[in-house]
């Protein structure tokens, strides 16, 4: 069913009961370009500057909404009637179990509310041959996306690969200086990348959160493609896992390490990337070490011993105009 909306605005499809099934994917219908897909759950903080900073790059954005008590419905459709086909948005109306929680251990990975049936869902809304998965806090870095998009787009990357990227963990400190988490300095580790899809590409379930099966592609690390601004969100990013109702999961673990972590400048953070020879040794007897390793090693060359600011200055000029990261706001 959709949401009425006054006459010639687009609607909001509302999605109840779904259950995914490999057809659903429909790659023989799929159309040469690049799709980005997205799940969101409370995500007004940040969900409209990841999207202007990433929606220049890609035929369509995906986007799929669900237990939103904010204003990130209204963010979303205002944002479509703006972007138009280019911005497409649904509404999932059932509960999905959070990350971390029993109910998401127990859930069977195709009942509505499982968070894997979920992810196939918004992945299968999905229209190209290329796809890559945004969550609504990344801040696209334009010069390193773009640089990937082109190959993509040309057939010079690698279509046997998924190519995978990460980024910085952003936070404030008390006094509101900008700075990088030190237990957690950066996020992605081959979870997100650009991929060739097929019915193999999907998300599988694990007791532990929702696992992606790439099928026969290998993971190639591309490059630090945006700013993660989670720590950044009101809560520091933890309300949607339930903690009241979940303190066994780890991301409660996770949010007593955040509380107890200094900030690191950029360069201190680089620095602590930097692999050692166990690091290297690893880096050739496994393919997830290898891209920790890549990862890590490409820290320091890219942000070129500059602070936090000088290098978001450099990288994504109108970083102050974005709420949160360029002021500081209180919860």
């Amino acid at each position: 069913m959709t949401k009425d909306l006054p006459s010639g605005e687009m609607a909001i499809d509302t999605i109840t009961g779904y259950q995914f099934r490999p057809s659903d994917m429909h790659i023989a219908d799929r159309v040469p370009g690049i799709s980005a897909f997205m799940r969101c759950r409370n995500g007004a903080d940040f969900v409209e500057s990841t999207i202007r900073s990433h929606i220049g790059f890609y035929d369509e954005i995906v986007v799929v909404y669900n237990q939103c008590t904010d204003a990130t419905p209204d963010i979303l459709a205002r944002l479509m009637q703006e972007f138009g086909p280019k911005l497409r948005v649904y509404h999932y109306t059932d509960r999905v179990q959070p990350l971390g929680s029993q109910g998401h251990a127990t859930e069977a990975g195709d009942s509505p509310e499982s968070m894997v049936n979920y992810s196939n869902f918004v992945l299968a809304q999905t229209r190209h041959r290329i796809v890559v998965k945004l969550d609504d806090d990344h801040y696209a870095i334009p010069s390193e996306v773009a640089a990937l998009v082109s190959d993509l787009r040309s057939g010079k990357a690698d279509a046997r690969f998924q190519h995978c990227f990460s980024g910085f963990n952003i936070a404030r400190d008390q006094d509101g200086t900008l700075g990088i988490p030190a237990f957690d300095p950066v996020v992605g580790g081959g979870d997100h990348g650009y991929f060739h899809v097929s019915e193999d590409t999907r998300f599988f379930h694990d007791k532990r959160f929702e696992r992606f099966g790439r099928g026969p592609l290998k993971r190639r690390f591309a490059g630090f493609f945006y700013w993660h601004l989670k720590y950044l969100k009101a809560g520091q990013g933890f309300k949607n896992y339930e903690l009241n109702d979940n303190p066994d999961s780890r991301f409660a673990r996770k949010k007593v390490q955040f509380e107890k972590s200094g900030l690191l400048s950029l360069p201190e953070a680089c620095a602590a990337l930097t692999p050692g020879l166990v690091d290297r040794f690893a880096a050739l007897l496994s393919e997830k070490s290898r891209l920790k390793f890549d990862r890590d090693t490409q820290a320091g060359p890219m942000f070129a011993g500059q602070s936090l600011t000088d290098a978001l200055d450099r990288l994504c000029p109108d970083w102050t105009s974005v709420p949160r990261l360029g002021r500081r706001a209180e919860d």
